[in-house]
């Protein structure tokens, strides 16, 4: 059941006790106004069809505590605790005035992480970049243009294809998930002891004496392997063909088990089919003399994780979902999310096709990786006049003239897409992601970007005040650059710092009135601009 709220809080109606004074130029205030919380109210009660039952918490609070959980970082219980402690993330998740209490268990972030969807993420996401590209396009436009085209023509004609505008920048990664790294032996001894519980599980005491299992047999032979620091491929194959003879025989004890009538619970099938395909993984691969196979499980808890070789330097492979994204004017677009592996360039058509479904034309150049620039790909964007960045497929000719400018160019605007990314895994936890099942996880990562987007128009509000600090620190550098003894100010500091303490020298006026001279322009004029730019930077939150 699901009750629609009157109307979106505002800060003004907000209930404020006694005493408490909130500010209202507040980040998370400000960060409210930029979500469309009447679409999101729109998508989410069309969840709950029925008319009995408990009373569903507001689409506000549960979008509001996923976007400060993905800030911050903390946990489902540490989310609910932070809001129960502070007035303005009581605001944003829309309560009606502050309250020492919590509004919800720390349990119900699952069902919210399940009920907004990445599809629905994906259209809140569009929606507030269509309303920062609005609100960007606004001051452009004056009268005399609007005069110029009600006077032009009144028919609405779809561009042509020779109209070509913006830029599309494009890339794939990785948001590896919170698991152990996967090996053979330890993925083998899990899977053994579940399938123990299992049969204990299934046995009862009037049916006599419990199946035997070797389970602390099959414990020495696991520790054997594991403990030794240097194993060699002889001592690990033999290990391995242990362990798999031991699931072997638990999974015919489980067999038998089920026959006779025995139930088992949702939970443990779940984890007996799990490790069957695991098992006939491992056997296929030990029978073979193989270490790949497609769609490897590594993680029996999470068994949708595929490996996704990435060729870094740090992280060769990595395990979790694969996602493209598209950046436009600054602002970040989920393309797709797979936890299968699949070759980014061939998405590249499709990303093209929907920048000229939300534009009405399409993009003068594409920033790509080298993977991108491919035949199919090239002959795409030449049949409609699109400049596909990168370098010239094959051996480059004698009298080839590389325009170095306009690569140069590229690579500093395609750096934009790496710079999401960074900013994506350092604050907003896409480099390691915590939860457990496929739907939250997919939810999780389309949470990410939808933050990300968010904390890019609030700084864009920030934008000037940080201009004019840059600017007046520049100045201040400027000045203190042509100073007549910017050499000697240079020169003093070294001195004050090193020499003077252990100088032995009769005649030290000279550089002690150098140093006076530093102590008395360049530290004044350097701190006066720091504090002016510290002051700036409290009174506007940035």
């Amino acid at each position: 059941m699901y009750k629609t709220p009157s109307k979106q809080l505002s800060f003004e109606d907000f209930n404020q006790p006694l005493g408490l004074q909130m500010d209202p130029n507040n980040r998370w205030i400000k960060k409210a106004e930029f979500i469309p919380w009447d679409l999101v109210e729109k998508k989410y009660k069309k969840l709950f069809k029925g008319f009995k039952g408990h009373v569903a918490k507001p689409a506000r609070m549960a979008l509001g505590a996923l976007l400060i959980q993905i800030e911050y970082g903390y946990s489902d219980e540490e989310t609910v605790e932070q809001i129960k402690e502070n007035p303005y993330l009581q605001y944003f998740c829309g309560l009606l005035g502050y309250e020492y209490k919590a509004p919800f268990d720390a349990s119900a972030m699952t069902r919210f992480r399940k009920r907004l969807t990445p599809k629905r993420l994906e259209a809140i996401n569009n929606f507030i970049i269509q309303q920062a590209e609005t609100a960007k396009q606004a001051p452009q436009h004056t009268e005399k243009d609007t005069d110029k085209k009600d006077d032009s023509h009144h028919d609405d004609t779809p561009p042509s294809i020779s109209d070509k505008e913006g830029t599309l920048i494009v890339d794939a990664t990785c948001a590896p998930s919170r698991i152990k790294y996967p090996r053979d032996m330890e993925l083998l001894n899990e899977g053994r002891e579940k399938l123990e519980h299992i049969i204990t599980v299934l046995h009862t005491p009037t049916d006599g004496k419990k199946p035997r299992t070797y389970c602390r047999k099959a414990r020495k032979d696991y520790l054997n392997i594991v403990r030794s620091k240097k194993n060699k491929a002889r001592k690990l194959r033999h290990g391995i063909r242990k362990q798999l003879q031991y699931i072997a025989r638990d999974q015919r004890y489980i067999a038998n088990l089920l026959q006779d009538g025995r139930q088992l619970a949702h939970k443990y099938q779940q984890q007996l089919v799990v490790i069957q395909q695991m098992y006939a993984q491992q056997k296929h691969m030990y029978d073979h003399h193989i270490h790949r196979i497609e769609h490897r499980i590594v993680n029996l808890r999470q068994p949708f994780l595929r490996p996704i070789v990435r060729g870094k330097v740090k992280a060769p492979v990595e395990f979790g979902a694969k996602l493209d994204i598209s950046v436009v004017n600054g602002m970040v677009r989920l393309e797709q999310q797979s936890f299968e592996t699949y070759n980014e360039s061939t998405l590249l058509p499709q990303e093209i096709e929907r920048y000229h479904e939300r534009y009405g034309h399409y993009p003068e150049r594409v920033l790509a990786d080298k993977i991108y620039r491919n035949r199919l790909n090239l002959a795409y964007c030449k049949e409609r006049g699109i400049r596909l960045s990168g370098p010239v497929l094959g051996r480059p000719k004698k009298d080839a003239v590389r325009d170095r400018r306009l690569e140069y160019k590229d690579n500093c605007d395609r750096v934009e897409v790496e710079r999401a990314f960074s900013l994506a895994k350092r604050r907003f936890g896409l480099s390691q992601i915590r939860t457990y099942l496929k739907e939250t996880t997919q939810s999780v990562i389309a949470l990410s970007i939808l933050a990300l987007n968010l904390g890019k128009l609030q700084a864009i509000q920030c934008t000037p005040i940080l201009f004019y600090i840059h600017l007046l620190l520049w100045k201040v550098k400027r000045a203190l650059k042509w100073l007549p003894c910017q050499k000697w100010l240079l020169r003093s500091r070294h001195y004050v710092k090193y020499v003077l303490p252990h100088s032995d020298s009769k005649r030290p006026g000279l550089l002690r009135a150098r140093a006076s001279c530093f102590l008395c322009y360049y530290v004044p004029l350097q701190g006066i601009a720091m504090s002016f730019a510290i002051l700036l930077s409290h009174v506007y939150n940035i």
